[in-house]
């Protein structure tokens, strides 16, 4: 028999605020060894809440990969990378049926996907038959090998990266896979003072490769995961805020300067993040300002812009503020 804590919380299982108060802990523990770059953290804790996948867009050497490896880092889970590139093969990821000459039997070997936060760096380096079979890990949260589908770990969150400005000899991911990633995060050059502090980090001997060594320690874990996923469930959303979500996505239909709007799935994503948002700030009810402030993240790569409009300078970001600026907010 399970016992029970005076709160009604199963005994050695965190509570509610437990949970909130260990993940809002996370972005202390991760600046040890990430200086700034605040809402990707938080990005990325939206997304093991709502078990949704991120793609992360910066130029080279803005901390994308030391930042996966910190947050996995400090929730106590598994992660591997993988890096993307034109000969990577669907088997590179999933893993393949090898031939074992002792047993004269072929066994599956598991391929680095089998892991709590999967690193995809590059993704839009790989070739699309690769990148449609990582669709399915994500889709489906499992590998089919030889016709027998193998379920993946849970938590299974892929946080995927890619280069804004270099295109050459890429892939670009289509609509349909763009659509499977909960949340669009652009991870920007850090402030000045950032990068003051960062290099004075580095001259007193920090090592990128060493987060034990910058005393990064773990402050929650799976267990904190569930407990927080439960109770983001359980957030309220009144008719009102739905119909607020509806009626941003549905403008974004309209918008002459989007040749593509966000889809219904668009709208489900919105409502999720947005939760996941509310209840990390404090409150079990989503209010419009949570709505508005996981919009673009949850939009940007889900709408496409007219070609006539991205020759006139406009993007999606700035199409999103005036898409959210027009829509009447219910009070």
């Amino acid at each position: 028999m399970t016992a029970f804590t005076d709160q009604g919380q199963p005994s050695g299982q965190p509570s509610t605020e437990q949970a909130r108060a260990a993940l809002t802990a996370l972005r202390h523990e991760v600046s040890k060894a990430v200086v700034g770059q605040e809402e990707t953290v938080t990005g990325l804790v939206v997304a093991l809440l709502c078990r949704g996948h991120v793609l992360m867009e910066g130029v080279p050497g803005v901390a994308k990969t030391l930042l996966v490896r910190a947050v996995s880092a400090g929730l106590s889970l598994d992660h591997k990378r993988v890096q993307f590139t034109p000969d990577l093969m669907p088997g590179d990821v999933t893993g393949s049926v090898v031939y074992d000459a002792r047993t004269a039997k072929f066994e599956f070997h598991d391929g680095p996907v089998f892991t709590n936060l999967f690193l995809a760096d590059e993704i839009n380096r790989t070739p699309p038959k690769t990148q449609a079979a990582l669709l399915e890990a994500m889709e489906e949260r499992q590998v089919t090998v030889e016709g027998k589908p193998m379920a993946l770990p849970d938590p299974f969150v892929v946080a995927a990266t890619q280069n804004p400005v270099e295109y050459e000899g890429t892939y670009p991911l289509p609509e349909a896979q763009l659509d499977r990633f909960l949340l669009k995060l652009v991870v920007p050059l850090p402030h000045r003072d950032h990068e003051v502090e960062m290099l004075g980090r580095h001259a007193t001997g920090f090592d990128p490769s060493d987060l034990d060594g910058a005393g990064l320690r773990p402050v929650a874990g799976p267990a904190e995961l569930r407990a927080a996923r439960a109770a983001v469930a359980t957030t309220t959303v009144a008719p009102e805020v739905l119909g607020y979500i509806v009626d941003v996505c549905r403008a974004t239909r309209r918008s002459p300067s989007l040749q593509l709007g966000a889809s219904p799935r668009g709208a489900t994503a919105l409502l999720r993040t947005s939760r996941a948002w509310a209840w990390l700030s404090g409150r079990d009810y989503v209010t419009p300002d949570d709505v508005k402030a996981l919009a673009k993240a949850t939009l940007r790569h889900r709408v496409a812009l007219r070609p006539e409009a991205e020759l006139e300078g406009a993007t999606a970001d700035g199409v999103l503020d005036g898409v959210l600026a027009s829509v009447e907010v219910p009070r």
